[in-house]
């Protein structure tokens, strides 16, 4: 049993501390999120870096370029916490190969000794019409966002197994996995998105028996170079969007750093085979 806390702690007697806090704290774990060279996937690894995890942050570029160097450096400044200071740290690699996947968990654990943490964020966003869909880019989308984001987390699960780990997984999915989106044609990437919040219930039941949690966070509509490129192409089409939110704007990468961490944390022990959506009340329409 872990030790008491809150109001177990203060009727048992115990000496008065803080212990939320520690309750998120990542000191001395190691995590792997994909598509960490940017965006969203950048924002939630420093974020966990900030609370004393070394953090792998694996993309298809073969070397990271100036901004992530810039971002790696401020994490290296940042004061020590809990006796411990997180890092980045930055691989090439393709979420689509499955092999290669394998040994890139695999050279993270060689080196770490473990793997607490893994974030399946990379992905890629399309804009075709249902009917006109051709089978090369409805194979690619899946491809990277359910293949890619399935051998994520079966690289790190394995591991954890191997190693007797409880970890945390965590997919990013989309709330466009749970609704459409009026006026849009993004019928594939809803798709695949949907597809990832099945894998995350199947997999959190699947593993629960090795202390293995599986969930997802479906962002809405949030300002990242995915989105970007959506936008510009569209110039109405980011107020258009605002006002069917109920907060009235779009999301900010930074606003996923709270939620990531609760999952990636002690602070969600009981939680598994969930979607938390931060879409600004969206799907609450």
């Amino acid at each position: 049993m872990p030790p008491a806390v809150g109001v177990a702690a203060a009727l048992a007697g115990a000496r008065p501390q803080r212990t939320v806090f520690s309750l998120f704290s990542l000191a001395n774990r190691v995590v792997l999120v994909t598509g960490g060279h940017r965006g969203i996937g950048l924002e939630m690894a420093l974020a966990m870096a900030e609370v004393g995890a070394t953090v792998y942050c694996l993309d298809l570029p073969a070397e990271a370029d100036a901004d992530w160097r810039k971002v790696q450096s401020y994490a290296a400044q940042l004061p020590q916490l809990d006796n411990t200071k997180g890092r980045l740290e930055y691989m090439s690699g393709d979420v689509t190969n499955q092999e290669g996947m394998w040994k890139a968990v695999e050279s993270i654990v060689e080196r770490e000794g473990r793997i607490d943490v893994c974030v399946a964020n990379a992905g890629i966003s399309q804009t075709i019409g249902c009917l006109d869909y051709p089978a090369q880019e409805f194979h690619k989308i899946m491809d990277i966002n359910v293949s890619g984001v399935f051998f994520t987390a079966q690289a790190a699960g394995r591991q954890m197994v191997r190693l007797g780990t409880p970890g945390s997984i965590i997919l990013i999915a989309s709330m466009n996995g749970s609704v459409a989106n009026r006026n849009q044609h993004w019928s594939g990437y809803n798709t695949s998105k949907s597809a990832v919040l099945q894998m995350a219930r199947s997999m959190a039941c699947e593993l629960a028996s090795n202390g293995i949690r599986v969930n997802t966070i479906s962002p809405g509509y949030t300002h990242s170079s995915m989105t970007r490129i959506v936008l510009q192409n569209k110039p109405n089409l980011e107020a258009e969007l605002s006002e069917q939110n109920p907060l009235g704007r779009f999301g900010r990468p930074d606003e996923l750093r709270g939620v990531s961490l609760w999952l990636a944390s002690d602070a969600s022990s009981f939680c598994t085979g969930s979607d938390i959506r931060v879409d600004g009340g969206q799907c609450a329409w």
